[in-house]
């Protein structure tokens, strides 16, 4: 129970079909630490939301420090990703390591059946087991996020809001007199205020904020940056190089040199992806020969058309139907089979085989 409304509605439906429901709030960062702002704990308002819902709903509910675990799973992997010149996705990280795994194991400690959650995601039964589909709710559909979910827990987890939209969420907790019934929703990584998500990097790394040069994909020096840790691959805003006859954009990061590679929109075209610890959904493995997919990229792009391919180890290599531009190392690679969430990967490479 986040202090959110949709995790208080998730708690409400669970014990309206019968269950006896225990919440739990997990705080897992030091709010003043990281705002800067003395005396204020791990979102503190949050967790006190969470607890008049439970006494709301007559359940018990335990406050949970994660913090240590939080801190080494998801903040410190955040700050060397973005140090290694990649784009990372702490959400991922959370879920598949603090929430979905450390978690879930309390919860089955706890003698549990189930752990459910607020997630915008639909659990369906298959002829093969349990899996996991897009939400009804499109516009806030959270199955790229979830794509490391393991069939060993989704065997454990159940997600209520899946077959719901937001605005029935809202009028369910109207109905139920949930506290937290017009809540606005969180925007920002929840342990970086202001989403000045540099400060936390610097912070941590300070070498991501070590100054230099912005060459073109010739090698020639157009500018100065004050750290590769302010940029992303595709990122054309806020480069602080102009004179130039067409817009340019990060075409590549080179933290070894604290170099920002730019160049031409065309510059960025990929149509061939590589991808490490790739997480498999469906029953059937994935064959030499591979599988046609549609694969999302980023969290906000439409998925598209492509073929994926097993690779080396616990890799996969992705044919894209057609190039695509700004395929960041450190984001990941989500497989659909129509509105199936078929599992994915991590990008670690991407090349052009063919012109568009």
């Amino acid at each position: 129970m986040s202090g959110g409304v949709d995790s208080a509605v998730t708690a409400a439906l669970v014990k309206r079909a019968g269950y006896d429901v225990v919440g739990i709030t997990l705080q897992l960062y030091d709010h003043g630490a990281a705002s800067g702002r003395k005396g204020a704990c791990c979102a503190g308002q949050d967790i006190h939301d969470a607890r008049r819902v439970a006494e709301r709903l007559a359940i018990p509910h335990y406050v949970l420090d994660y913090q240590a675990r939080f801190r080494a799973a998801v903040i410190e992997d955040f700050a060397e990703s973005y140090r290694r010149g990649e784009t990372p996705i702490p959400c991922v990280r959370c879920n598949q390591r603090v929430k979905f795994r450390d978690l879930l194991e309390t919860a089955r400690d706890l003698g549990a059946a189930a752990l459910a959650t607020g997630h915008y995601i639909a659990r369906r039964e298959g002829p093969a087991g349990p899996e996991l589909h897009r939400a009804a709710d499109a516009a806030r559909d959270q199955s790229y996020f979830l794509f490391a979910t393991t069939p060993a827990q989704l065997d454990f987890l159940r997600f209520p809001l899946g077959d719901l939209r937001k605005e029935q969420i809202r009028a369910l907790a109207r109905e139920l007199a949930l506290p937290v019934a017009e809540k606005p929703d969180s925007q920002d990584i929840c342990f970086v205020p202001e989403g000045r998500y540099a400060r936390v990097v610097e912070a941590l790394r300070p070498e991501a904020a070590q100054a230099g040069e912005i060459v073109d994909t010739a090698g020639r020096v157009l500018g100065r940056h004050e750290g590769i840790v302010n940029f992303t691959v595709g990122q054309r805003r806020g480069l602080g190089v102009g004179g130039t006859s067409e817009p340019l954009y990060v075409v590549g990061l080179q933290p070894e040199q604290a170099r920002v590679v730019v160049g031409p929109r065309a510059a960025l075209a990929r149509d061939r992806v590589s991808l490490a610890r790739l997480n498999w959904l469906a029953a059937a493995p994935l064959e030499a020969a591979g599988r046609a997919v549609t694969v999302k990229l980023r969290s906000a792009q439409e998925a598209v058309p492509a073929r994926v391919h097993p690779a080396a180890g616990d890799g996969a290599a992705l044919e894209l139907e057609a190039p695509q531009h700004g395929v960041a190392p450190g984001q990941a690679a989500v497989l659909y089979d129509g509105s199936r969430l078929l599992g994915g990967g991590w990008i670690t490479g991407a090349a052009l085989a063919r012109a568009a």
